[in-house]
């Protein structure tokens, strides 16, 4: 008789509810439907010209693709160097960039390397949901932080150290900034706050800066581009990508900013566990910063800020509340109000909108178990004239729901 074979409880991570609306976008198209998608987090301008005519040049060449050094090239690693200095002003050696495959790699090694089993790791929530479920299958127990309108949805000292007192010593800090989903900032005087925490009480900062550069002006930031970690200490991880900001997200490409007593780790870790980043991208990558490339980023960030202000501008039509700040990124987030009404939550209300107006937004749940049953997130990184249209829809849908 055939022993039965088991699935790792590890693998138990919440399924997202978005998974479902994206299944149902792809069959409504094929039926015909004209259907408006507000879920992706990614831009759709693709990647600046000098990275793609680089990457064409590279194939037609015929040259032949060989593993890279398990942390990247070393002609792209002093490159990421060198943004560090041309944005914030700081020197970051070349060894300490770790290039990965995509940020979501480098959370994978950073995580494997800074954290044991058991440990407490805190985040904000609402909150990115890979954090928790990366997090959650190495075994490592997630605190999450209620982090709501009073403090812009970002973590506090204070609530780290009500978290401490309740559920034990903390190793580490996860925090995002913009966020995903609010795209709130944390200004460089809470950065300094929660950085002196942590390094007081041995708690290991990991600081998501993957949305860095998507800012606006009028959020009131004085640091415009996002403040990085590594400007008021260096003994946590700076991690970031070339997907948001350089609209390269299927060339699976980010990278690490690691202190020293991490890095032996990271790179046995990358060597072991991807061997290393897609070479193509890598190659290709390098021209991302020309100043064509950083300039033709910049033009998508102020497209990008121009279908915000669009949104933040019919916000109130809308009928939503409490909504996040949007200072960066691109995601508005905000809670249903009044249009949750008749609806058991923000997923069947989601389901209900694809269904009878043809928009797709992401549930809150996706991003909090606990009051994202009433909220919403917008993506309007798919363009004015998509937001404009959907924005259009969800009022007259909001309208007929109503009567």
């Amino acid at each position: 008789m055939r022993k039965p074979l088991t699935v790792a409880s590890r693998a138990n991570v919440q399924p997202f509810a978005v998974m479902d609306i994206l299944r149902r976008v792809a069959e409504l198209r094929v039926e015909g439907r004209d259907v408006i998608s507000l879920c992706a987090g990614e831009p759709g301008g693709g990647a600046p010209s000098g990275v793609s005519t680089r990457a064409a040049a590279l194939h037609a060449s015929g040259a032949a693709l060989t593993y890279t050094p398990a942390l990247g090239l070393a002609e792209l690693r002093r490159a990421i160097a060198g943004h560090y200095k041309r944005w914030y002003g700081i020197e970051v050696p070349a060894q300490n960039v770790a290039v990965t495959t995509g940020s979501s790699g480098a959370f994978m090694l950073v995580f494997l390397a800074a954290f044991n089993p058991g440990d407490k790791v805190a985040l904000a929530r609402p909150g990115y949901p890979a954090y928790k479920n990366i997090l959650t299958a190495l075994g490592i127990e997630v605190i999450e932080l209620d982090a709501g309108a009073d403090t812009r949805f970002q973590p506090t000292p204070g609530m780290l150290a009500d978290a401490v007192a309740e559920h034990g010593p903390l190793a580490g800090l996860v925090l995002a900034s913009p966020a995903n989903p609010t795209g709130t900032m944390i200004s460089r005087d809470e950065l300094a706050a929660l950085t002196n925490w942590c390094v007081g009480e041995g708690v290991r900062l990991v600081s998501d800066e993957i949305y860095h550069g998507v800012t606006y002006p009028d959020a009131g930031s004085a640091d415009p581009r996002g403040v990085c970690a590594w400007e008021l200490d260096r003994s946590g991880v700076v991690i970031s990508s070339f997907s948001k900001y350089w609209g390269m997200t299927g060339w699976r490409l980010g990278w690490a900013i690691v202190p020293e007593d991490l890095a032996q780790a990271v790179e046995a870790l990358g060597g072991n566990v991807a061997l290393c980043p897609p070479a193509p991208a890598q190659i290709a990558a390098v021209e991302a910063f020309s100043e064509e490339s950083y300039a033709q980023a910049d033009a998508a960030v102020a497209e990008f800020s121009r279908t915000r202000d669009y949104v933040l501008g019919k916000a109130a039509d809308l009928g939503w509340v409490d909504a996040a700040p949007a200072d960066g990124a691109f995601y508005f987030y905000a809670n249903l109000g009044p249009a949750l009404a008749g609806f058991a939550d923000s997923v069947e209300y989601c389901a209900a909108l694809l269904e009878n107006a043809g928009v797709a937004l992401v549930p809150g749940t996706d991003f909090d178990g606990i009051g994202g049953g009433a909220a919403v997130r917008l993506s309007f990184a798919a363009g004015y004239d998509a937001v404009r249209e959907a924005l259009a829809r969800i009022e007259k849908f909001q309208a007929s729901q109503a009567q």
